[in-house]
């Protein structure tokens, strides 16, 4: 049997509880020396001009291209009346909490995946083969026991225009956490922890940095990158983000497209709850399933919504359809054990948490049919939720409500 160790187990102990929908990253202004991101919009004959002389990080055609810019800079453009200019707003992780790591689990079937799965003595779970979960994260430490044997595809889009292959080194531990709650297989000598759908296969994106936080344009081309690898590959493909901020123009138009190219969007609903209308995006978003987090509580014969868990608009909640603003599916997402980026196991708590559990059912329903259309697969899974109805938790009630969406969407 293959002994387990965990390296620097200091690097998880570091707190993880950054505000999911932090103020703007620039609200308070740079030094005039301080780099930060802009896109700008206008003529071609503009945009060619300002690319010469500012440099170029990305471009996304008829939406602008982005660049790094110093104040000074920022002030002249704004000044320019044939552009438009906007600072790229910086997304971040969506976790609460974090545990010391531990080097083997406190149980290899984690409450989550016994309460997903409808399974009290639930001893490993199966299913997602041939199925692409791309966690958009932190990264993934690819090489833990646990995911080794699931990951296809490893790239970092947060420091070049395009891409770097073969790199997405998670120093943070949230990505790796993500991943193992989705498809983490139990590790080959028998010790390690399961997800939700161990045989599908994990392309992690890391598109924020080790601090936690990344740019709306680096997430906005890993979203369409994932899109367009599913075509070329003739694969089927869930993204995973546990990730949040303000609306912006460059995600929503990746997540049109990905949806648009058959991909299913799977979207953490934000910690800034209890209050009513403190989603956030991308999860807000019609064409992205939000997950709201529910506690290893019982209320009023069912599980609870976490405090934490950001609400929805109680205006157009009720209705069994999904509009802007809108909670979908409930998931666990408290206290949740998994993979940790040192090797070893942690405990975190957030919708971060409850976005893999529902990625990796949605892998589970798609690898049993894969004749099914991304639409088709997020109906079932809104079929599944409207069995297992949630009304435990502030906001939560009989239906859609705007705490708990649709319910919670399980295995049986």
């Amino acid at each position: 049997m293959k002994m387990r160790k965990i390296m620097g187990a200091g690097l998880l102990s570091l707190s993880l509880s950054l505000s999911l929908f932090a103020n703007d990253a620039f609200a308070k202004a740079p030094e005039s020396s301080e780099k930060f991101r802009v896109v700008i919009k206008g003529s071609s004959t503009e945009k060619s001009k300002l690319k010469g002389s500012h440099g170029l990080h990305r471009d996304f055609g008829n939406d602008g291209f982005t660049t790094d810019v110093n104040e000074k800079q920022f002030q002249a453009l704004q000044k320019n009346k044939n552009i438009e200019v906007e600072v790229v707003p910086e997304i971040q992780v969506a976790a609460r909490q974090t545990v010391k790591a531990a080097a083997v689990p406190a149980a290899r079937v984690p409450w989550g995946i016994k309460a997903i799965y409808n399974n009290s003595s639930l001893t490993s779970t199966s299913g997602g083969d041939g199925i692409k979960i791309a966690v958009l994260d932190t990264g993934v430490n690819t090489s833990h026991i646990d995911l080794a044997g699931n990951s296809e595809q490893c790239k970092d889009f947060t420091t070049t225009s395009t891409y770097v292959n073969n790199s997405c080194t998670d120093k943070n531990g949230h990505g790796t956490h993500v991943a193992g709650s989705a498809l983490a297989n139990g590790g080959s000598d028998g010790l390690g922890i399961y997800g939700v759908a161990p045989q599908a296969k994990l392309w992690a994106y890391k598109v924020l940095t080790d601090s936690g936080s990344g740019y709306s344009d680096d997430i906005a081309a890993a979203v369409r990158h994932a899109a367009d690898e599913g075509t070329r590959t003739g694969s089927k493909v869930i993204i995973s983000m546990s990730l949040g901020g303000s609306k912006d123009t460059l995600i929503a138009n990746a997540v049109d497209y990905a949806y648009s190219k058959g991909a299913l969007i799977i979207a953490a609903a934000g910690n800034s709850g209890y209050n009513a209308n403190t989603i956030g995006y991308p999860g807000a978003l019609p064409n992205a399933v939000a997950v709201a987090a529910l506690e290893n509580v019982q209320q009023n014969g069912t599980y609870r919504v976490a405090n934490f868990s950001s609400r929805g608009n109680p205006n157009t909640a009720g209705d069994y359809v999904i509009q802007e603003r809108d909670i979908e599916i409930s998931s666990p997402g408290a206290s949740i054990e998994s993979t940790a980026s040192n090797g070893g196991y942690t405990v975190l708590s957030g919708t971060s948490m409850a976005t893999p559990h529902v990625s990796g059912l949605a892998a589970k329903i798609w690898s049993s049919n894969r004749s099914l259309s991304n639409v088709q697969v997020r109906a079932d899974l809104q079929n599944r939720a409207k069995k297992y109805d949630i009304k435990g938790g502030y906001g939560a009630a009989t239906g859609d409500d705007y705490a708990s969406g649709f319910g919670f969407a399980r295995v049986q």
